[in-house]
């Protein structure tokens, strides 16, 4: 009798689990039909009804999950999944309106009426059951690299068609510019075709705020965080992928590194939007419109992305020579653009001298003594951001002095100068008239696009770290060295190459860009398409004002370019080729002639 019970509960649970997959779809769909169309009363009222039955579908599943997981011995839902199903339960019977026969329960009656606390708990429960599917993905069939690729496709596909619901936009959107902006996005771009302020609505730019996000941190790392969260667990496969994305050598920690870049960009972003919202106080007399102004361009900010939510920008006469909110948003894009591993080496260096300064200050010796906590790659990106950045505020000062900032004072100049030797570095924000640049200037930030940020960060370009190799490899060739050397470590042949073919391959790109787009649009200047191009394959979002010009094949070409800048030529090339089997043979050495 009792295994007779437990095969049935089996069955009814697998049943369920089943139904919760495919409840999980309907409750994303009704969630964008309710906000994405004009509905009439009756079919909200339809709807209602559905996410009703979606409840009862999820709190059954839920319910004989957790019981059976009790059976088993195996983990519990965590604290707050069982909070939320007990919000579930509650509200599952509120739906047959058991208050009315249970008076201590009519306080809670509202949970009957209210659909979006409905709607919110069908999507929990179906983040929920996608986050507890396994996540299998074998090596033979997708790679990392492949794995990396696809899911950015996928994330521009959906983005286009969220772009494309009624609601998003005030009147509409074509499909090219809905893929264009949904690229843009997702590739944290900000070159756009249509102007984001006018063109679309508060969820138009909620989606593209989302795809941002998204796109500047990876969906896969969302993705395996949060079947991580509901699961308790990864799988041994997803290890080994993440292990692959995140650039991990030791398989355990490619989780707690997924985790770490949540903390950190959370962290940096309310920080971010709190020094935003107080040096815009006065800015706007609009409460919402404040707040909204300050969440979108911390995100932006941060992820590289350039994109605003307000006409002209940081141009905006509320917003205009507003000097501390330049230099708030410099420091998210620069901090965005260091990269993770850079971010994690400052947090461990801040917490080593803290610790150290303690111990001195308490005649104590309660810290282990690290003499290399700044890691050599770490050393590399540091010493070269600081350079391009020093570099670069000098020389536009210097180029700028009597042109573009001869209105300001010291301090003003300065902080223009470093805003534009920041956003060049794939950010895309730009606080000066780009056309009334000096052609030198106009050079710098050519330069500045094309190198872009640092490896894992989210920004683009060839990296702070492949040009490094690259100026690294012209003095040793100057020295007449045979390998390139930098504080007692020799840089591995493997890097040197990667740099190199990173190098090739991104001017090849840009080259081809440039050219498609000077026979499509032959009358735009060479300097204008150019500018777009580099723009584009560095994820920079800058423009000299062609972007909404161009036609249906430059817009493509555009697209390309954001992509392939975005997950990079040389993930591609991975993507395309599988691994290559170890030679074990050596040809004799030859010289070729060089100059």
């Amino acid at each position: 009798m009792t295994l007779s019970f437990y095969k049935t509960f089996e069955k009814a649970k697998k049943a369920f689990s089943h139904l919760a997959v495919f409840a999980s779809i309907i409750s994303f769909l009704g969630f964008l039909f309710y906000y994405g169309f004009e509905l009439s009363t009756n079919q909200i009222f339809l709807l209602e009804k559905v996410f009703s039955i979606l409840i009862i579908i999820f709190v059954c599943s839920f319910s004989l999950n957790f019981i059976h997981a009790n059976i088993q011995g195996r983990r519990i839902p965590k604290a707050f999944n069982i909070v939320i199903g007990i919000v579930a339960l509650i509200t599952f019977l509120m739906l047959f309106e058991i208050d009315k026969q249970l008076s201590f329960m009519s306080p809670l009656c509202f949970l009957r009426h209210e659909i979006m606390i409905r709607q919110a708990l069908c999507i929990f429960f179906a983040i929920h059951t996608f986050s507890t599917l396994e996540f299998k993905i074998k090596s033979s069939l997708l790679n990392p690299a492949q794995v990396f690729v696809v899911s950015f496709i996928i994330i521009v596909f959906l983005g286009t068609l969220l772009l494309l619901l009624p609601k998003a936009t005030h009147s509409g959107i074509s499909i090219l510019d809905a893929f264009f902006t949904a690229t843009s996005a997702v590739c944290v771009t900000g070159l756009v075709v249509v102007d984001t302020a006018s063109h679309f609505t508060f969820l138009g730019k909620a989606i593209i705020l989302f795809l941002i996000q998204i796109g500047g941190l990876g969906i896969m790392t969302f993705t395996v965080f949060f079947a991580n969260y509901f699961k308790g667990y990864a799988s041994y496969s997803s290890h080994l992928m993440i292990k692959g994305i995140t650039r991990n050598n030791k398989l355990a920690e490619g989780i707690d590194t997924l985790k770490q870049i949540l903390a950190i960009t959370l962290s940096i972003e309310l920080i971010g939007f709190i020094f935003i919202y107080l040096s815009t106080s006065n800015a706007f007399f609009d409460a919402s419109t404040h707040l909204n102004f300050s969440i979108f361009h911390t995100i932006s900010a941060f992820c590289n992305a350039g994109f605003t939510n307000i006409e002209n920008g940081l141009l905006n006469n509320n917003v205009l020579n507003n000097f501390w909110l330049y230099n708030i948003i410099s420091f998210l894009i620069v901090l965005g653009g260091l990269g993770f591993p850079i971010l994690f080496t400052l947090v461990k260096t801040i917490k080593y001298y803290l610790q150290k300064i303690t111990a001195t200050l308490t005649n104590s010796n309660f810290y282990e003594h690290n003499p290399r906590v700044i890691d050599f790659n770490s050393r590399i990106v540091l010493i070269t951001s600081f350079i391009l950045f020093f570099s670069a505020t000098l020389l536009f000062l210097c180029f700028e002095w009597n042109q573009t900032l001869v209105e300001y004072n010291l301090f003003e100049k300065v902080s223009l100068s470093f805003f534009n030797a920041v956003t060049p570095r794939t950010a895309g924000f730009n606080v000066v008239d780009l056309s009334e640049l000096s052609i030198a200037s106009i050079m710098i930030i050519f330069l500045l696009m094309w190198i872009g940020a640092s490896p894992a960060s989210t920004g683009g370009g060839i990296k702070t770290t492949t040009f490094a190799i690259a100026s690294l490899n012209i003095l040793s060739v100057a020295a007449a060295k045979s390998k390139i050397e930098l504080f007692r470590r020799k840089i591995s042949t493997n890097s040197i190459q990667r740099a190199f073919a990173t190098i090739s391959l991104s001017l090849i790109m840009i080259g081809l860009g440039v050219f498609v787009m000077s026979i499509y649009q032959p009358q735009m200047s060479f300097k204008a398409i150019a500018f777009e191009c580099f723009s584009a394959y560095s994820t920079v979002g800058l423009s000299l004002g062609i972007t909404s010009k161009l036609n249906m094949v430059s817009k493509l070409v555009l697209i390309i370019l954001m992509f392939t800048g975005r997950v990079s030529m040389l993930t591609l090339v991975d993507a395309m080729i599988k691994d290559a089997k170890n030679i074990n043979y050596k040809y004799p050495n030859e010289d070729i002639l060089i100059s």
